[in-house]
């Protein structure tokens, strides 16, 4: 940032929205006053004082989607009961080759879908044919609720290698059947990537100029060679389809990347969503700037930060704004909140109202 100083009162105006602030932060402007916003699912599922920290200054992230699906060959049926106290939910995909079942409790998986390399071949089934339908009904709608609180972003899942390992297979099983080549595994890839190509060819036309892919990637999770094999090649013609567009895409990358750094730089995307310093992380943000420079970091301070004593939460954080800087980022609430959220928070938040550049 250069010979910049930090001082005691606010240059940003009153009226300077959060919406505004960010939409210019995300644009390339010089960043004043940093903007630090809350992701809508913390908003709708913690019991926090979300309204007073709105009027202290924090901003809100929701997501929205955009594609609808139509399987002619699965039902999704969903029950629901509660044990001890705790919401059990049951989800089954039935087709007419099989059926797979996973179930919760609360908010956390207790089963995955699939639990042997033939459920590669039911779950193939039950992507067959599918109609993908673009909407932004949804978008409207978070706009609305919005107004100048924060953005909606378009929500576009995950890219399929990152799907099936995170939400249909799990770690476990999913490493051993892509080590083994399994041919059900990769003939749903194949599928799969193909439907997640045709949607971006729908939201080339959606009203919402930001998109994310959920990928929750820590290169920890696949390695850089699955990586480079995997995954580049989607995101790749995912930037053939979106080129031209404006459309701004950004991935959540929330683990460790220093080993695949080079190829992120490569890569055209706009942000590095949820991106979080050690220990969490494996590069400082100050790294991360040396080697994205273009890029904008949605910065999350690691939840070991909150548990620091006042002073040196403040000092942490004007550290991870002074590296970051002078442009193309902000700071957010994106996978945890902190369980001392009434004191740590609306400290965050004096800090940033007080820096100035």
């Amino acid at each position: 940032m250069g010979e910049e100083t930090m001082e005691s009162s606010p240059s940003h105006k009153a009226t300077d929205s959060i919406r505004w602030r960010l939409e210019r932060a995300i644009a390339g402007d010089i960043v004043t006053h940093p903007v630090f916003v809350v992701y809508d699912w913390f908003v709708r599922n913690r019991p926090v004082d979300w309204e007073k920290l709105f009027r202290l200054g924090l901003g809100q992230i929701n997501h929205a989607d955009l594609i609808q699906y139509h399987r002619p060959h699965a039902d999704i049926v969903e029950t629901r009961q509660m044990i001890e106290g705790q919401l059990r939910r049951d989800v089954r995909w039935i087709t007419d080759v099989g059926e797979l079942h996973e179930w919760y409790l609360g908010e956390w998986r207790q089963e995955y879908l699939i639990k042997s390399p033939e459920d590669y071949r039911i779950m193939m089934r039950a992507w067959m044919d599918t109609e993908v339908v673009a909407t932004d009904a949804f978008f409207d709608a978070s706009e609305r609720e919005l107004g100048s609180r924060g953005i909606t972003i378009g929500q576009m899942d995950r890219t399929p290698f990152q799907k099936i390992q995170i939400d249909y297979a799990g770690l476990e099983r999913f490493s051993y059947d892509i080590a083994d080549r399994n041919p059900y595994l990769l003939e749903l890839l194949d599928l799969m990537n193909a439907l997640k190509l045709e949607e971006f060819k729908r939201v080339r036309q959606s009203r919402a100029c930001h998109l994310k892919l959920w990928e929750n990637l820590s290169i920890e999770t696949m390695g850089p060679h699955m990586y480079r094999e995997y995954l580049v090649p989607v995101y790749r013609q995912i930037f053939q389809i979106l080129n031209g567009s404006g459309k701004r895409l950004q991935v959540h990358y929330d683990g460790k990347l220093s080993i695949i750094a080079k190829d992120i730089q490569e890569l055209p995307f706009d942000g590095l969503d949820s991106l979080t310093p050690p220990p969490e992380g494996d590069m400082t943000i100050s790294q991360a700037r040396a080697w994205w420079p273009d890029k904008f970091f949605w910065l999350h301070p690691s939840l070991t930060w909150y548990r620091l004593p006042p002073g040196e939460l403040v000092n942490r954080i004007r550290t991870m704004v002074r590296d970051a800087g002078p442009t193309r980022y902000c700071l957010m609430v994106s996978e945890e909140v902190p369980p001392n959220w009434e004191v740590t928070l609306p400290l965050v938040l004096e800090t940033l109202d007080s820096l100035t550049f």
